[in-house]
């Protein structure tokens, strides 16, 4: 082992004027599309599409568009056709060119910076057009505006046909059509789903109107029509949009409670409905944008939402003296959607994850407190119903510190004693070890044997654990199930949970590739989401895939991890002799492989697969948890009858 340092090299090259580049036009755009797009994967591939639509909307926002169109075209190309003003052609000043190429081809250009085009919009950082139009292998754009249809061509950015008129109109909008570019992207293939939640979600935050989407392309053929197709209005607007969230919930007062309120230039609307469970579901938007992370306008709707709830129970005298409920009880079992507009829109990163503007927490704030309080005067059953829920879990709360007092007593919960099945590594980095969740005690004890003990912990589990989708905090508590795991991570649970604490950097969930193997995934998936999100959030979950079958020839023994695979395997093997026999066994569990098989093929990080779990979409994750692991079960088997033909693998 070599002992010496490595060093920079000096770089043998002059350092001067010639060597700074200055990026032109949408060059920028090309050299660094994460910056812009935030990933050239398929979500930035989707994010294409957002961005023209979110200029439709905008449109829509002004007052002057009332129908959006969004069609998969064979070859994975998008058109998004809208009804609005259409995009200027006349000539922008600054540039001495036509508006539209200085929208599609300047970054920073738009009609959003103060120029009185538009009150409120979502592309507020004025590059969704110029960047589409850089990230395309080729762009056309037609305008539908003062009787006359205009076009304009581009390819990856560059004009490749000037603006000129091509026929006359009745019709007035813009029609974009594009191909993503397959240099820029790791697939070109559009998920109809992706942009049907998207737009869907637009619909309802835009009472009234009418967005369709369809998919032309021949593979899709053999879909059923409403998988192609989708047309969407919601006059109800966000009332609605909560009673789609709670479909597969049971709500415990029949309507919606809506919101709204304005002042000066800013708009905010509310919508809130309490279901019978126990999880909370706050989606927020900004300007029809998205923020999972929420910001400035939902910390004003918890803050108004505890204190009214508060201040109405003690007046009634349903909360005694200085009793209080706590804002994540007032949130048990909430679905709540709030809607903000405004003219200077403050995202916090280009990705506009969360809404900085102070003004709008007061706002939020105002609204609720108000009408929520009036609301509950006129309403006093559904006052009384909400509270209660809210009075229940706190109670539970209560309960679950209690337990959760009375396993720190019984177990050292903090006190560093470990469960006795925890075969512990003996590396104590958290960045460098991993423990290995296994099911049933024969499995753990080859994996005790077969593992590295440096790095790898190993821990047992037996029989089936709670489903924490339909047991409260305290049932979680003193489960004896899932006491080891929380033990053993030592990260803490819920509210508590705390990453620092978290002794191992990589959790894998060892199951066998069978029914029950998948039950128990499932059921320990459920438990983090619910109780540990922090750790699917950061990417510490895996699930490892054991091999399904073992091919035999002769002394030669290799392993196949699909059926595929043993075919391709098997044919190997025979090489030249097509008649050689190949022994074929399928494992029956991760009991039945000895040590050394074991580390070989799942354990061994030469040779593994591990499948990172990761959240795309947290709401929609929710909605599947929700549906696979709640009380209802007719939402569940219709999930299954939809997704029967994607099974395999079904042990019969």
């Amino acid at each position: 082992m070599s002992e010496e340092i490595l060093k920079n090299e000096v770089v043998e090259t002059q350092y001067d004027a010639s060597q700074i580049q200055v990026l032109e036009g949408l060059e920028a755009v090309r050299k660094r599309p994460g910056m812009y797009i935030g990933s050239t994967s398929v979500s930035g591939l989707h994010h294409l599409v957002y961005e023209i639509v979110d200029n439709a909307i905008d449109e829509a926002l002004a007052g002057y568009c009332h129908h959006v169109q969004v069609t998969i075209n064979e070859g994975n190309t998008i058109t998004v056709l809208d009804d609005g003003r259409g995009i200027p052609v006349d000539i922008q000043a600054q540039t001495g060119k036509p508006a539209l190429e200085v929208v599609y081809t300047v970054l920073h250009a738009g009609g959003k910076f103060g120029g009185g085009g538009y009150k409120v919009s979502g592309g507020l950082h004025g590059v969704g057009a110029s960047v589409v139009n850089a990230l395309s292998e080729w762009l056309v754009v037609d305008v539908y505006r003062d009787g006359k249809i205009y076009e304009m061509q581009f390819s990856r950015g560059s004009i490749t046909k000037e603006m000129q008129i091509v026929g006359t109109t009745d019709q007035h909008g813009t029609k974009v059509t594009f191909k993503p570019d397959p240099e820029m992207f790791d697939t070109t293939e559009y998920d109809y789903e992706t942009l049907h939640t998207r737009m869907r979600e637009q619909a309802f935050l835009n009472a009234g109107l009418h967005i369709t989407i369809s998919d032309e392309r021949i593979e899709s053929a053999d879909k059923p029509e409403k998988e192609r197709f989708d047309s969407m209005c919601y006059e109800g607007g966000i009332r609605e949009f909560v009673q789609w969230y709670n479909r597969h919930k049971t709500p415990i007062h029949p309507t919606v409670i809506y919101m709204a309120g304005k002042k000066g230039d800013q708009t905010a609307e509310v919508a809130l409905q309490y279901n019978d469970s126990f999880s909370e579901t706050i989606v927020s938007f900004a300007n029809d944008i998205h923020t999972p992370e929420g910001g400035m306008h939902e910390e004003g709707f918890k803050r108004a939402l505890t204190s009214v709830l508060n201040a109405y129970g003690q007046k009634k005298g349903i909360i005694k003296g200085d009793d209080k409920v706590s804002g994540e009880d007032v949130r048990e079992g909430l679905t709540a959607i709030i809607s903000v507009k405004l003219t200077d829109a403050q995202f916090e990163g280009q990705t506009k994850a969360k809404l900085g503007n102070a003004s709008v927490r007061a706002l939020v704030s105002s609204i609720v407190t108000d009408q929520l309080s009036t609301f509950f005067e006129e309403n006093p059953a559904v006052a009384r119903a909400i509270l209660d829920k809210a009075m229940m879990a706190n109670r539970a709360r209560e309960a679950a510190r209690k337990a959760k007092e009375a396993i720190r007593r019984k177990t050292g919960l903090e006190s560093g004693q470990m469960p006795d099945k925890l075969r512990d590594c003996n590396d104590t980095d958290p960045t460098l070890t991993e423990i290995y969740i296994v099911e049933g005690d024969s499995a753990g004890g080859s994996a005790t044997q077969g593992r590295d003990s440096r790095f790898q912990a190993i821990l047992p589990l037996w029989g089936k654990m709670l489903n924490v989708e339909k047991a409260r905090a305290d049932k979680v508590y003193g489960n004896d199930k899932l006491q080891p795991v929380i033990t053993a991570l030592g990260a803490g649970i819920g509210d508590e949970f705390n990453l620092e604490k978290l002794r191992y950097h990589k959790v894998i969930i060892m199951a066998d590739a069978d029914v029950d193997g998948s039950h128990i995934r499932t059921l320990l998936l459920t438990f983090f989401f619910r109780f540990m999100r922090p750790l699917i959030d950061g990417g510490y979950v895996y699930s490892a895939i054991p091999p399904l079958y073992k091919l035999n020839r002769g002394k030669t023994a290799r392993v196949a991890f699909s059926d595929e695979e043993r075919d391709k395997i098997s044919a190997e093997m025979r090489g030249d002799n097509p008649n050689a026999k190949i022994d074929i066994n399928r494992f029956k569990g991760l009991g039945e492989m000895d040590p050394h098989e074991l580390w070989e093929t799942t354990m061994n990080p030469e040779t593994r697969t591990l499948k990172q779990i990761t959240l795309e979409d947290a709401v929609h994750a929710d909605e599947v948890f929700t549906v696979l692991m709640g009380e209802k079960v007719e939402p569940r088997k219709a999930f299954i009858e939809q997704n029967a033909k994607y099974a395999v693998n079904i042990d019969i």
